[in-house]
């Protein structure tokens, strides 16, 4: 980072608001950098009150270019034993003929991505982060006021002490850049007045994990009905159950209640009329609960001294598994720009410097943010020709190898120009 006087004058160089899993992997990469900059992080949450581990744990699907940024961090390693690999993503449309499957040994890897819970994820990121001296964590800490000047950047900051008496509860911290970690109901985004468009796909996401009579062998289900997609995602092991997917199962929002409210039977029974028999029979349901689905888009990504990344810059729908994956493709290309302006001895926070993430980030969110609205859309449709178009584009896509690699190069997370660190090349 450039020693200028400026740096000097801020108290911090980077100051991440919202520590939840993409603002923790973008501290833990800025440590990567050579001199390291002076972070703060600052969280809600009170990171001691991780939940425990058990079925109904909540999980989170890595594409493969995850897998390289991770490992890239130095953090695969830690990973990588308590991952489920997906070797193999069989889509179908479900009542009609139409599927195609994609594998992993077609792009010559061993898995198009892997299935960790949030909890295990969030656990190694915070052990990364105790070894690294240019953090400070303020948690549970938040952001009350914020102020964007040409050379500096301020943040009022309410810091809960729990029952320690402590005089400093109101404390105000300067830097030079903000990133806005801090998800779809950005604080930063809605204090600045910075819209964001909002689709409301009138769905919501029914979550829970299950186990089935059939072994998983690493597929990922992705089943296409008339009333929205649904995912199954393989999962590890849980004591006697063997057998474990993680369910995404996309309903009307009038459906929601009643899907919610079934007794586990019931819902065993719903869910094997609408996915069919493809994995046995569904032998234990957890814990289910549900969001409402949506997609936004932050009008801007970047202003003088802020940007945007993951949840607080864009949401998906979860049909395609990318949400996490896109916050932390943003990690990855916002450190490498940070690193190439410290090397050139630029501003970090200033607005040229921020241009070119805005600029190299567009391209992927675009794609993905369109792929993944069209596939709500398309599937989630019963008009006769869009059915035999659709249909007739998956019959082509398991006929032709040059259709089925595209489709799964944006599964494994990459569209347009890839970091470094996507590339496993490093920092």
């Amino acid at each position: 980072m450039h020693n200028d006087a400026s740096r000097d004058q801020a108290d911090f160089d980077i100051a991440i608001v919202g520590g939840g899993l993409v603002g923790i992997s973008l501290a833990c990469a800025l440590g990567q950098l050579d001199p390291a900059p002076r972070v703060a992080l600052i969280e809600t949450h009170d990171y001691s009150s991780l939940p425990p581990p058990g079925f109904d744990s909540r999980t989170v699907a890595l594409s493969f270019s995850s897998k390289q940024i991770f490992d890239g961090l130095n953090i695969w390693t830690s990973l990588a034993e308590q991952v489920t690999p997906i070797k193999t993503i069989h889509i179908s449309d479900r009542g009609h003929p139409g599927m195609t499957r994609l594998h992993a040994r077609e792009q010559a890897v061993d898995a198009l991505g892997y299935v960790v819970e949030s909890r295990v994820l969030g656990e190694v990121l915070l052990a990364a982060m105790q070894d690294m001296s240019h953090i400070t964590m303020f948690a549970p800490a938040r952001v009350t006021d914020l102020g964007i000047e040409e050379t500096i950047a301020s943040l009022s900051l309410d810091i809960d002490y729990g029952d320690i008496d402590m005089d400093e509860s109101n404390k105000t911290i300067t830097t030079k850049l903000i990133v806005a970690a801090d998800g779809t109901d950005s604080f930063v985004r809605k204090h600045l007045n910075i819209s964001q468009r909002v689709w409301d796909y009138k769905q919501s996401a029914v979550i829970a994990n299950v186990a089935t009579s059939k072994p998983h062998n690493n597929v990922a289900y992705e089943r296409f009905t008339d009333s929205g997609p649904m995912a199954l995602l393989p999962l590890g092991k849980f004591e006697d159950d063997a057998n474990r997917y993680g369910l995404v199962w996309t309903v009307p929002e009038s459906n929601t209640e009643q899907i919610l409210a079934m007794n586990d039977e019931d819902f065993a029974e719903a869910l094997r009329e609408r996915f069919g028999r493809r994995v046995g029979d569904f032998v234990r349901v957890g814990k289910r609960s549900a969001y409402p689905l949506g997609l936004t888009h932050v009008a801007e990504h970047i202003r003088h001294r802020l940007a945007f990344i993951g949840n607080a810059a864009h949401t998906l729908h979860p049909v395609a598994g990318q949400g996490f994956n896109l916050g932390l493709r943003d990690v990855a290309a916002l450190v490498e720009v940070i690193k190439h302006a410290g090397v050139d001895g630029r501003d970090i926070g200033d607005l040229n410097t921020l241009r070119e993430y805005a600029q190299w980030r567009s391209k992927d969110h675009n794609t993905t943010m369109l792929f993944t609205d069209a596939l709500v859309r398309i599937f989630s449709n019963n008009f006769g020709p869009l059915v035999v178009a659709r249909n007739a584009g998956l019959v082509a896509m398991e006929m032709f190898a040059p259709l089925r690699k595209r489709l799964t190069r944006h599964a494994m997370g990459y569209i347009g120009k890839a970091s470094m660190l996507a590339r496993g090349l490093g920092l």
